[in-house]
């Protein structure tokens, strides 16, 4: 059994949402083990009330750090200062920052340089700087809204109309298919949900309204979708090819 990656999840309590917190550390989950799990904010703060009981349920281990000038965000220089800590003392495989504050984009980047994997978490208004330089970006927004896109079809419709008109999602897509693409036009969907992934790091089909990439893939008319019996085991794999 391949060990799973060890990580360390870093939440700015200025700039996240408690309410996400569930959603937060089920999709960290997807990723690896949130071996080390930290809070910075000033706790003498009551706008952090609704922190408090999530610290307790979830094992989150709250950092101090007093605003000691008005209009100032020391909690980032706290968690700044602790991410490049953990860096050098912890064996870890990678680190989640939840933030959406722009602050954090030279720390991300100084932590892939040293070859850790990097995941952000932050609202749709995080600046572009930071979302780009992460390995991937997942907007909160979209944790713990649980829908299949055929669940509504009037929505499922209305986002297949959405769809085509996007020209940047289309091109995404669609370079990703051929880059994969086998002489016969066909590409394996695992290796093109990778590559789309490398290209865009907050590419997520759930921005979409789909749980997954196979079901944004058959709401597009672009493309044709084929199921095919692995030759060795079980299950189905999922191919796409540019009509």
């Amino acid at each position: 059994m391949k060990e799973q990656a060890k990580l360390a999840v870093l939440i700015d309590a200025d700039n996240a949402q408690s309410v996400n917190i569930d959603g937060l550390l089920d999709e960290v989950t997807k990723y690896g083990v949130a071996s080390i799990k930290r809070i910075y904010g000033d706790w003498t703060n009551t706008q952090l009330r609704s922190w408090k009981d999530k610290l307790l349920e979830y094992a989150i281990q709250p950092i101090q750090q007093f605003s000691y000038t008005k209009g100032k965000n020391s909690t980032d220089s706290a968690m700044i200062i602790d991410a490049m800590d953990l860096l050098y003392s912890e064996k870890l495989d990678g680190f989640c920052i939840v933030s959406s504050d722009s602050d954090f984009t030279r720390l991300a980047a100084r932590l892939r340089e040293s070859g850790k994997i990097v995941y952000g978490f932050g609202e749709n208004k995080t600046p572009r700087s930071f979302v780009a330089v992460c390995d991937k970006f997942i907007f909160t927004e979209i944790l713990g809204h649980r829908q299949e896109a055929d669940e509504d079809k009037p929505a499922a419709a209305k986002a297949r109309k959405d769809l085509t008109v996007d020209s940047k999602l289309m091109r995404l897509l669609s370079d990703a298919v051929d880059d994969i693409a086998d002489e016969t036009g066909w590409a394996y969907l695992g290796s093109v949900g990778q590559k789309i992934n490398n290209r865009s790091s907050e590419f997520d089909p759930r921005n979409y309204g789909f749980k997954k990439l196979g079901d944004l893939f058959r709401a597009v008319p672009q493309f044709e979708i084929e199921e095919r019996q692995p030759e060795n085991g079980s299950g189905r794999q999922i191919y796409i090819k540019a009509k």
